[in-house]
């Protein structure tokens, strides 16, 4: 049976135990419906804004282990320069019983340490000492930047058919993509795709680049599938972009 039950509260009425287990249950039954089919990962928000001495990680919900996990205001992390990994990440804590609450919690916390199945990345960086951490990529190869640079390649976000990258990653490479110029159907149906879409799943990726090269549809770890995304630019001209390209100190390396 499906139902719309709206709780009355009325003068002269009695308050029932019925009526406030409806407002207690109905926000968070909606949620897990309306995102039962989506992995773990970011559903939505979550976007990590890099000052000069703090990262600030906006409101969102993420998913991990088929629960959801709000985020209702915003956190600050402070941070410095190490000149080693360090992974901005969220660490869910095992579950917590009180008499009032049954409680699932996640800490957002910043370590010089890889993730694990407990932790969800929301972006890593190499800082140097005297240098300042930006996150204003001069093009879509500059996000695997290794040093000085807030990347998000590793960021998993939630899609139906499993995780997939930011769609932060998909727009800028949509924009750049249209600038270089494209007649390609496949290109611009996917540039659409992507600027259009709140969020791009990974399987339509890996056929976009399947179709339009010809060659068999393969996975990539996201790493991977961000520099097969930047050969793509290469192959348009205008200004050389190579995937894997490292801009601190001038040096560049190409990634086969």
């Amino acid at each position: 049976m499906l139902t719309h039950i709206v709780p009355k509260f009325e003068k002269g009425r009695i308050l029932k135990t019925e009526m406030l287990e409806n407002l207690r249950d109905y926000p968070r039954s909606f949620l897990d419906i309306r995102y039962q089919d989506y992995s773990n990962g970011i559903i939505t928000g979550m976007n990590v804004t890099v000052g000069e001495h703090t990262l600030t990680v906006g409101r969102g919900i993420v998913k991990h282990k088929g629960r959801l996990y709000l985020l209702e205001q915003e956190q600050e992390v402070p941070y410095t320069a190490t000149g080693r990994l360090s992974v901005l990440k969220i660490r869910f804590q095992e579950e917590q019983s009180t008499a009032d609450f049954q409680q699932h919690l996640g800490n957002i916390c910043l370590k010089e340490e890889g993730v694990n199945s407990q932790e969800l990345e929301l972006g890593r960086f190499k800082l140097k000492t005297g240098a300042l951490l930006r996150s204003d990529y001069v093009d879509f190869a500059d996000l695997a930047t290794e040093f000085n640079t807030f990347n998000l390649i590793q960021v998993q976000h939630a899609g139906t058919t499993g995780p997939t990258l930011s769609p932060y990653i998909f727009k800028m490479f949509a924009r750049e993509l249209i600038s270089r110029g494209t007649s390609d159907p496949f290109d611009l149906a996917f540039t659409m795709l992507c600027l259009n879409q709140g969020f791009i799943e990974r399987e339509a990726v890996l056929h976009y680049l399947s179709s339009r090269s010809g060659a068999a549809y393969r996975d990539y770890d996201s790493s991977k599938l961000h520099q097969v995304l930047a050969r793509v630019l290469e192959e348009k001209g205008g200004r050389r972009v190579n995937a894997g390209t490292a801009r601190s100190g001038g040096q560049r390396m190409l990634v086969d």
